[in-house]
């Protein structure tokens, strides 16, 4: 058995794995490095037309995943991993989500359509909303790709040098800083000095130079949240260690 295993309900189940068969993820599930299975919500229907969705309370437009028929399909499925629904009004998804995500069994992704799912029953299953960005999708299935890939690439085994997680952009409060590589001088553009110094100090310094001016000038949220952990940090009281026995 697979280490970490998604679950997908969807209304599209042959819509996976889609991209997430592909490259890294596609590898690391050849390999059995983790797992996924997309179950139709259409299944935990009771009447012969399969319906899982009706009109909404109150009026409006489109209609609305229904409850009963929802909670069915995750009953299926309930195993103590993480429940997330993707919802553009949910909580920003960030790396921390997907390194917590890759720390676990897995995940169970519940993805919406039309104009929703009724919110009674993502209250009773106790379910994480998430969102992948500010901008509204067809439904949560490239969401839930999207969030997935972004766990895969971090389980043990899948990403060819482990450290280049720990370098990219948000895993440590910053963005990325820019790469170069042959030739040295493309078009008339050279590549920095200091990376074809052979200096590691300073080209680390340089490094983290560029991920925190970029940072600054393209996330301003990011380099706030960046700061505001550095003073916590810098603010902590410093242990120091005494040695106990004769002088």
């Amino acid at each position: 058995m697979s280490g970490f295993r998604a679950t997908i309900l969807t209304l599209f189940p042959e819509m996976f794995p889609g991209t997430l068969g592909q490259s890294l993820a596609g590898r690391a599930l050849e390999r059995g490095i983790w797992s996924i299975e997309a179950r139709d919500i259409r299944d935990a229907a009771t009447d012969k037309h399969r319906s899982v969705d009706d009109t909404p309370f109150g009026g409006g437009a489109g209609m609305v995943l229904r409850p009963d028929v929802v909670d069915a399909a995750i009953g299926g499925v309930a195993d103590g991993r993480p429940l997330v629904a993707l919802t553009p009004r949910g909580r920003p998804f960030a790396q921390s989500d997907a390194r917590r995500f890759a720390e676990g069994a897995g995940v169970i992704l519940l993805c919406g359509r039309y104009e929703g799912i009724d919110q009674r029953v993502i209250e009773a299953r106790g379910a994480e909303e998430i969102s992948i960005g500010d901008y509204v999708l067809s439904g949560g299935e490239l969401a839930a790709m999207v969030l997935l890939d972004a766990c895969v690439r971090l389980l043990p085994g899948v990403m060819g040098a482990a450290a280049s997680a720990d370098e990219e952009s948000f895993s440590a409060g910053l963005l990325e800083y820019p790469h170069y590589t042959r030739p040295a001088d493309w078009c008339g553009r050279e590549v920095p000095d200091v990376l074809l110094s052979g200096n590691h100090a300073a080209i680390a310094a340089w490094r983290r130079a560029q991920a925190e001016e970029i940072t600054r000038a393209r996330r301003p949220d990011l380099w706030a949240a960046h700061q505001q952990t550095t003073r916590t940090q810098d603010s902590r009281p410093a242990f120091v260690a005494s040695r106990v026995g004769s002088s």
